[in-house]
């Protein structure tokens, strides 16, 4: 099991279990997490699935694709450096304890 704690835009922490070779977002929705909208399903056509991850982690994760990159620049809430979609984020066990924070807004 791999541990994710998802820090929404008022302070507030929800720490949510995942499992390897599921997408950040699937863990998200299978929680029931309220931040992350994931409209498209994990198909990278929308960006509701945007968060912001903790600097510390940021490195550990493989580089953005192109087309991920370019579908950032339709969040809701202003892209910063370490802004992914967590759709393309897939779970490893070197990611327990991942800490990601939520935009103030996904639409």
């Amino acid at each position: 099991m791999i541990t994710i704690h998802f820090i929404a835009a008022d302070g507030s922490e929800q720490t949510v279990p995942g499992k390897p070779g599921q997408s950040l977002m699937q863990a998200a929705e299978k929680a029931r997490h309220p931040g992350i909208a994931a409209d498209c399903g994990g198909s990278l056509t929308c960006a509701t699935c945007h968060v912001k991850v903790a600097p510390e982690w940021a490195s550990r994760l493989p580089e953005a694709s192109n087309d991920e990159m370019a579908m950032l620049e339709f969040t809701a809430s202003p892209r910063e450096a370490t802004s992914r979609l967590s759709c393309q984020i897939e779970l490893t066990a070197e990611l327990d304890g991942l800490v990601v924070h939520l935009p103030t807004a996904q639409y």
